[in-house]
C-alpha cells in the first residue's frame, strides 16, 4: 500500500488518520468504492489530510475533483459540485456544457421545471460517466455550508459507491447540526467516518519544534498549551512569533520566547498575519473575500477593477504571506477562517455596498446568474434600512429571473420581493409575474396567488396576463379551489383586443380546469374551441389535444385517444418549449396501450418516454415514465423487472401520488411472493406520501393494503379497504376483481351484486380482452358459473395478464369441485398452479395447495422455483444476466445498451445483486462468480 506523504511534513501526529485514508485510496484505485465523512473542529487539519490523500490518489492514476461549500453560496443549489466537476459553459465535453446550459435556462425542459433537480440528475450521470474512464476521488469540503441539493446528491452517490470506482469524501465540522447532514452520517457507516481530533501533547510539541526550528523551551511550551492541540492555531501562533522576532533558537537548539506582543487567540494570530500585508494587498483580499473561500482570478479581476500589474503583485504578496494558495486554475484562502477575518473587517453597511458593486461588475461582464445572485443575497438578508434596490438590479432581474427561478427559486423570491417593492409600476408587473411563479415553485400557493392577482390588475400585456392566469389557476388547483378560476378565465377570454393566440391559451387553461373538476364534456368542448381559435399556435394546439386525449381516457374511449396522441406529439415535436408536453403525451400513450392490452406497444412506448425524459433531464416525467413502466410490468407478469423499476428514482424526487403507486406495485408483488416483511416496508414508505395526497385513490396502494389484511386473516377489512376506494364513480376499475372475490368468499351478496352491476356498466360494449374477462369473472364468481370463469381466464390470457388469469382458473377449479366435477377441477387447479409458480407467487401457491388438498386434489412435485433470498440462487433471471455482463467488465451504460434498459434500471439491478451476494463492489461480483464456477 502506498503511504501518504504529500504535506505530511506538517501532518504530525496523524499516522492513524493517514493510514485510514491510505487504505481508502488503495481500495478505490483497485476499483472498490467508498463513501467517507471526515469531521472535526475548524483548524484541526481535516482539509490538509484530505489534500494529502488526493495527491496520492492522483499519482495512483485516479481522477481527483474537489469543491467546497461556503456560507455565501449555500442558498444557491449545487455550486460545490459544479465547481468540483468543472461544469462550465466552456467545458469541452457535451455533458458538462449541457448542464451549464440547463442552469442558464438555455435548455429548460419546460415551464415549471425544477432546474436544480434536473441538474442534480445530470451531475449523477456525469459522475457515473467519469467512473467508467477510471477511479474517481470526489471531495466536497466544508460540507456543513453546502446547499441541500448538494447534500442530497452526495447522499445518492454514497448509496451507489459499491457499484463504482468512486471514493466520495465529505469534509465537515460538527456544527451546524443539520438534519440532512445527520442523514449522511446514517448512510455512511461508523467504519467510514474519520473523526479528526486535537493533537496529543507530544504531537503538538513535535509540531511546534518543527515550526520553530528547535525544541520548545518552558515558556514556549506553556504558550503552545493554550492552542489546545489545534494545528492551525499552532501554525499561526508560531508564524506570528517569527514575524515579530519574538522567538529565538539558542546554540543548544532550544526555541524560546524573547518578549514582545504574543497573540492570545487564533483570530489574533490570523490578524497578526494580515497586519504584515500592504494596504493595497489587503484591499484586493477584502474584495476576494466577497467572492468566497475560493474564487477565480477572472472574477476577481472583474470585481476589483484594478490594473492587472497591481493585482498580480497583490496576489503574489498574499501567496508569499501564506494567505492564498493555488486551487487548480483558481485561488483560495489558505483557510476559511482567514477569509472570514478579512470579510469581518468590513462594516455591515459598507459590506452591502461592496456586494452591490461586485454584483454589478459581474452582471455587466455577463457572468452566470448564480454568481451575480451570490453577491446580491447579502444585501437581501442584511439590507441597509430603507435602501432601495438599485435600478440596474431591477433591470438585470427582468432578464435573469426566469433561469434563476428554475435553478434557485428561494433565492429568486428573496431578490424579487425587494425589486417588486422598489420598481416602477410597469416593471413591478413584470417582476410580480416572475415573483408569483417563484412563490408557486417553493410551495407558497397563497402568497403566489395574491402576488399574481395584484400583478394582473396592473398590466394589460397579454403575454403577462396569460402567465399570471396560469399561476393563479395552478395555485387554486393545488388548494382544491379550481372552480374559482373559471369566472376570471371567462372574463379574460373576452378582453377586448386580445389576439387569437392569447384567447386560445386562455381557453386551454379553462379546458384543463374543467377537466380537473371532472367536467369532461365541458372540457372537451372548450378544448375543441381552443384548437379552432389558433391552430397555428403549437402551444395552444398541443395542450388542447392533450386535454382531448385525457377526456377520451376518462371516458374509457382508449382507442379514440390514440390518434389524439399522435396529432399532439407531432405538434409538440417541432417546438422545444413543448418538450415537457411531448414527454407527458408519450407516458399517457403507453398507459393507453396498456389499457387496450397491447402490452408490447405499451412497454415500448413507456421505455421511449423514459429514455427521452432521462435525456431531457426531466425528473418529474422520468418518475412518471418509470411508474407507468412498473405498472405495465406488473400487469404483464414481469415482476422482477417491475420491482427494479420502483427503486430507480428516489421518493423525494417523485410526485407523492407516483411514489404511492410505485410502492403499491412493489408491495403487491412482495405479498404474492410471500415476502411479507418487504411488502410492509413499501407500505410504510408510502404512508407519508399518502398523507400528502389526502383522499386521492391510488389503486396499486389500495390493493396492497387489502392484501395486507388478507394475509393476517382479516378478509372483511380487506374488502372494506377496497369498497371504500370504490366510492367514487370513476375510480378503482383495477380493484373490482379482488373486491368481488372477497365479497363472494365472505358471503356478502349485496356488495357482490353492487360490484357486479358496476362491472356490467363499465364493460358494456367493451371489446378489450381484459374488460370482457372482468365481466365474465364477476358473473362467474357471483353465479358460481365455472364456464364463465374459464372464459374469463381465456380473456385474461388474450390480454397478456397472467395473475388474474391464474385467479380465474383457481375460482373455476373451486366451482368445479363444489359441483363434484373433480376432473375439471384438477385441470383448472393444475393450470392455475403453473401460472402462480411461474410468477413466483408463493403466497398463492401455498393457499391454492392448502385449499385443494382438503378436497383431495393435488399435483406432484414440479420444477423447483427460486426461493432463496441470498446467494446466486436468489438472483432473478434479469439479475443473473446483468451479473454475467458485470463479470465481463461492462459498465452500467454498456449493459443498458446491450439489454435495452436504462442505466438507472441497470444500477438498481446491480444494487440488488450486491445485496443478495453480500458483495461490496463490482469486483467482488466477479470474484464470487469465479468462486462459484470453481465449486462446480
Amino acid at each position: 500500500m502506498q503511504p501518504l506523504t504529500d504535506g505530511a511534513d506538517l501532518l504530525i501526529g496523524r499516522d492513524g488518520e493517514l493510514s485510514r485514508l491510505a487504505s481508502w485510496v488503495h481500495d478505490v484505485a483497485a476499483g472498490r468504492g467508498q463513501a467517507v465523512l471526515v469531521d472535526g473542529e475548524p483548524g484541526i487539519g481535516k482539509s490538509a489530510l484530505v489534500q494529502a490523500a488526493c495527491a496520492v490518489a492522483a499519482r495512483a492514476g485516479c481522477q481527483v475533483y474537489r469543491g467546497a461549500g461556503d456560507e455565501l453560496g449555500q442558498a444557491l443549489p449545487l455550486l460545490p459540485l459544479l465547481d468540483a466537476l468543472r461544469v462550465t459553459a466552456a467545458a469541452p465535453d457535451p455533458r458538462r456544457g449541457a448542464i451549464a446550459g440547463l442552469l442558464r435556462g438555455d435548455t429548460a425542459p419546460g415551464k415549471g421545471t425544477d432546474l436544480a433537480a434536473t441538474a442534480a440528475e445530470q451531475l449523477i450521470t456525469l459522475v457515473d460517466e467519469l467512473c467508467q474512464a477510471g477511479p474517481v476521488v470526489l471531495v466536497v469540503d466544508e460540507l456543513q455550508w453546502a446547499d441541500r441539493a448538494t447534500v442530497a446528491v452526495w447522499g445518492r452517490l454514497a448509496r451507489s459507491v459499491r457499484q463504482l470506482p468512486l471514493l466520495l469524501i465529505g469534509v465537515l465540522r460538527p456544527v451546524p447540526r443539520r438534519d440532512d447532514l445527520r442523514a449522511l452520517r446514517r448512510i455512511v457507516g461508523p467504519a467510514e467516518r474519520l473523526r479528526v481530533g486535537r493533537l496529543t501533547e507530544p504531537a503538538a510539541l513535535e509540531l511546534v519544534a518543527k515550526l520553530a526550528g528547535g525544541k520548545p523551551g518552558d515558556r514556549l511550551e506553556r504558550l503552545a498549551d493554550g492552542a489546545a492541540g489545534n494545528p492551525l492555531y499552532l501554525t499561526e501562533l508560531l508564524d506570528a512569533l517569527t514575524r515579530g522576532t519574538c522567538l529565538d533558537v539558542d546554540e543548544a537548539g532550544i526555541a524560546e520566547l524573547t518578549g514582545g506582543p504574543i497573540p492570545d487567540s487564533l483570530p489574533e494570530a490570523i490578524a497578526d498575519r494580515l497586519d504584515f500585508l500592504s494596504e493595497p494587498t489587503r484591499t484586493v483580499l477584502r474584495t476576494a473575500a466577497l467572492l468566497g473561500a475560493g474564487f477565480s482570478v477572472a472574477d476577481l479581476t472583474i470585481v476589483a477593477e484594478a490594473e492587472l500589474a497591481g493585482l498580480v503583485a497583490a496576489l503574489d504578496e498574499a501567496r508569499a504571506a501564506g494567505v492564498l494558495m493555488t486551487a487548480g486554475d483558481d485561488l483560495a484562502f489558505r483557510h476559511p477562517l482567514i477569509r472570514q477575518a478579512l470579510y469581518d473587517e468590513l462594516p455591515p453597511g459598507l459590506r452591502v455596498v461592496w456586494h452591490w458593486a461586485a454584483a454589478r461588475a459581474l452582471a455587466e461582464a455577463g457572468a452566470p446568474v448564480e454568481r451575480v445572485a451570490r453577491q446580491l443575497l447579502p444585501s437581501v438578508s442584511d439590507p441597509a434600512p430603507g435602501e432601495p434596490v438599485p435600478a440596474w438590479v431591477v433591470g438585470w432581474l427582468r432578464e435573469a429571473a426566469a433561469p434563476l427561478i428554475g435553478q434557485a427559486p428561494e433565492v429568486a423570491v428573496a431578490l424579487l420581493r425587494r425589486a417588486v417593492r422598489d420598481g416602477d409600476p410597469a416593471t413591478s408587473a413584470v417582476l410580480g409575474c416572475r415573483l408569483a411563479d417563484a412563490l408557486y415553485r417553493v410551495g407558497d400557493f397563497a402568497e403566489a396567488e395574491r402576488v399574481a392577482v395584484r400583478a394582473r390588475s396592473r398590466t394589460a400585456d397579454p403575454d403577462l396576463l396569460v402567465d399570471l392566469h396560469t399561476t393563479v389557476t395552478q395555485c387554486r388547483g393545488m388548494t382544491g379551489r379550481s372552480a374559482e378560476s373559471l369566472a376570471a378565465l371567462a372574463a379574460a377570454v373576452d378582453t377586448p383586443g386580445l389576439t387569437a393566440r392569447h384567447r386560445a391559451r386562455l381557453l386551454v387553461l379553462t379546458a384543463r380546469t374543467h377537466r380537473d373538476l371532472g367536467e369532461v364534456d365541458t372540457a372537451a368542448q372548450v378544448a375543441t374551441a381552443a384548437l379552432a381559435e389558433a391552430p397555428e399556435d403549437h402551444w395552444a394546439s398541443g395542450w388542447a389535444l392533450h386535454v382531448l386525449s385525457l377526456v377520451a381516457m376518462m371516458r374509457g374511449e382508449w382507442t379514440e385517444a390514440l390518434p389524439l396522441f399522435e396529432r399532439a406529439m407531432t405538434t409538440a415535436s417541432d417546438d422545444p418549449a413543448l418538450t415537457d408536453l411531448g414527454l407527458l403525451l408519450r407516458i399517457n400513450q403507453a398507459v393507453t396501450f396498456g389499457a387496450l392490452d397491447r402490452y408490447p406497444e405499451a412497454l415500448a412506448a413507456a421505455e421511449r418516454a423514459r429514455e427521452r425524459a432521462d435525456r431531457a433531464g426531466s425528473v418529474v416525467r422520468l418518475a412518471q415514465a418509470q411508474s407507468a413502466l412498473g405498472q405495465l410490468l406488473l400487469g404483464s407478469g414481469r415482476w422482477d423487472d417491475a420491482v427494479a423499476e420502483v427503486d430507480v428514482v428516489p421518493d423525494d424526487l417523485k410526485d407523492p401520488s407516483v411514489a404511492c403507486c410505485d410502492h403499491g406495485v412493489a408491495a403487491i408483488i412482495h405479498f404474492h411472493r410471500g415476502e411479507t416483511e418487504a411488502a410492509h416496508r413499501h407500505l410504510n414508505a408510502a404512508a407519508p406520501c399518502a398523507e400528502r395526497i389526502g383522499g386521492r385513490v391510488v389503486e396499486s396502494l389500495t390493493l396492497a393494503r387489502g392484501h395486507a389484511f388478507e394475509q393476517i386473516g382479516e378478509p372483511d377489512r380487506a374488502l372494506a379497504t377496497l369498497t371504500s376506494a370504490l366510492a367514487g364513480e370513476d375510480e378503482g376499475e383495477g380493484l373490482l376483481g379482488d373486491a368481488v372475490r372477497l365479497a363472494v368468499e365472505l358471503g356478502d351478496t349485496a356488495t357482490a351484486a353492487g360490484i357486479g352491476a358496476r362491472v356490467r356498466a363499465i364493460t358494456a360494449g367493451a371489446d378489450v380482452p381484459h374488460r370482457q374477462a372482468l365481466r365474465w369473472y364477476c358473473q362467474g364468481m357471483t353465479e358460481r358459473d365455472a364456464e364463465a370463469l374459464l372464459r374469463a381466464a381465456d380473456g385474461y390470457r388474450d390480454a397478456g395478464r397472467p395473475l388474474p388469469r391464474a385467479q380465474a382458473l383457481e375460482a373455476a377449479a373451486a366451482v368445479f369441485a363444489e359441483a363434484g366435477d373433480r376432473g375439471s377441477a384438477r385441470a383448472a387447479f393444475t393450470r392455475a398452479l403453473g401460472l402462480f409458480e411461474g410468477l413466483g407467487a408463493q403466497w398463492d401457491v401455498a393457499r391454492l395447495r392448502a385449499r385443494f388438498r382438503a378436497l383431495g386434489i393435488r399435483r406432484g412435485p414440479t420444477v423447483k422455483h427460486r426461493q432463496a433470498t441470498h446467494g446466486w440462487d436468489s438472483l432473478t433471471p434479469t439479475e443473473t444476466k446483468i451479473a454475467g455482463l458485470v463479470v465481463e467488465g461492462l459498465s452500467n451504460p454498456q449493459i443498458a445498451a446491450r439489454l435495452f434498459l436504462s442505466p438507472r434500471t441497470v444500477a438498481t439491478h446491480v444494487s440488488h445483486i450486491l445485496a443478495k451476494l453480500g458483495a461490496h463492489s463490482r469486483i467482488d461480483i466477479a470474484r464470487e462468480a469465479t468462486r462459484k464456477a470453481a465449486s462446480g
